[in-house]
């Protein structure tokens, strides 16, 4: 814009669409090895480790890394996006990723927003995105979500853009807002109750859709519908077992609220859904069971459930609320508290390296655990995850 046969005609050059932090750090990120260059030798010289960015402006450096053409510093801003992502941003940031043709951070988003899809969807920056990444997201089958909790989501997104547009919150207003996005949201796959406490009460509906709704739900000749039938697939947990092999009888395993509990590692990034145990020994019974998953003693995730045992040495799973997201390369604490029949199956033969999938697990032991358990043999033979 300065120099050669494109150059401005005017000493000052007004750059309206880049915020003047970002562009601060554009010039930030360019140094000149020599103290007297010649004109434009600056622009040469990217050095990415002086590159410091900052949550709140590192979209805008990215769009003015990208605009001017400056590879060093769009690296640096899609890593700085890959390593602060998570559930509460990852739609924002799929909706910008695919605005800055950013196929490795879309992918990134997607894992993030198909494990974790109710924190994803409920959070404050679904509300924020553009109409066409709304229609993605619902068309999206991997969404591992009950579509209640879409429906919701939609709702609440179609609030936020009556707000943008200037217009009263309302249910005529929300569905213009939606358009052809409410016919994304799979309503038949909710249960009749579900379907009755929420949609059919939200007056987002057309009186002659929620008549038909509820008559696809309970006639035998059903209507037809202008809403996807079918639930999506969701994604497919996958099991780690860490034993490879399981006994009762001798040396019997005994629970009197006693903590087992064994640490892991994992070589990419997953998703923690939940624990395998193992149950009774000694016929059907019912456990309370208290679950936790930390990291450098700070609690991430933790269920105070039950579940049943038939007496059989198969493995019992048991649900973290949520999926918690796990980074590679750092060691995590998986921990159970069981109350119920004393005498239980436990692992024997346990392996400190498991490989499962595409994922490397590697267990050691932890200092929690006061029940006996361990690396070599215990409780908790199954971590249960996303990938």
């Amino acid at each position: 814009m300065f120099y050669g046969d494109l150059a401005e005609g005017q000493s000052e050059i007004v750059i309206p669409d880049v915020e003047s932090a970002a562009f601060l750090i554009l010039l930030k990120s360019v140094t000149c090895p020599d103290p007297d260059p010649d004109p434009g030798l600056c622009l040469r010289y990217m050095y990415s480790d002086e590159i410091e960015l900052e949550a709140d402006t590192v979209l805008a450096t990215l769009y003015a890394a990208k605009k001017y053409i400056v590879p060093a510093l769009a690296r640096a801003c899609v890593t700085f996006l890959e390593t602060s992502l998570e559930a509460k941003n990852a739609c924002v940031l799929l909706s910008q990723s695919r605005l800055f043709e950013e196929p490795e951070l879309t992918q990134r988003c997607w894992e993030v927003i198909d494990a974790q899809a109710e924190l994803a969807l409920r959070s404050e920056g679904f509300c924020e995105i553009d109409r066409p990444t709304l229609e993605i997201i619902l068309q999206r089958e991997s969404l591992n979500v009950r579509e209640v909790i879409v429906f919701q989501a939609v709702l609440n997104w179609a609030a936020a853009e009556c707000r943008r547009r200037g217009l009263p919150v309302n249910p005529r207003n929300q569905r213009a807002a939606l358009g052809k996005a409410l016919y994304l949201v799979r309503i038949p796959s909710m249960t009749l109750q579900e379907f009755a406490d929420g949609a059919a009460q939200s007056d987002i509906l057309l009186l002659k859709e929620t008549h038909d709704i509820f008559l696809w739900f309970t006639a035998s000749r059903k209507p037809r519908l202008e809403f996807p039938l079918g639930k999506r697939a969701g994604l497919a947990p996958q099991r780690c077992h860490r034993f490879q092999s399981s006994a009762y009888r001798s040396n019997q395993w005994r629970y009197r609220g006693r903590c087992d509990s064994i640490q892991f590692a994992v070589d990419r990034r997953i998703f923690m859904a939940g624990l395998g145990l193992y149950g009774s020994s000694g016929g059907k019974a019912e456990y309370s069971v208290k679950i936790e998953l930390k990291r450098q003693g700070a609690v991430l995730a933790q269920n105070l459930t039950k579940f049943l045992s038939d007496g059989s040495s198969s493995t019992f799973p048991v649900w973290f609320e949520h999926p918690v997201q796990v980074e590679q390369d750092a060691f995590y604490t998986v921990s159970a508290i069981l109350d119920g029949n004393e005498l239980s199956y436990f692992g024997q033969e346990g392996m400190t390296e498991v490989q499962c999938g595409k994922v490397t697990f590697q267990f050691q032991c932890s200092s929690d655990s006061t029940n006996g358990t361990g690396v070599q043999g215990g409780q908790i033979p199954e971590l249960v995850f996303y990938c």
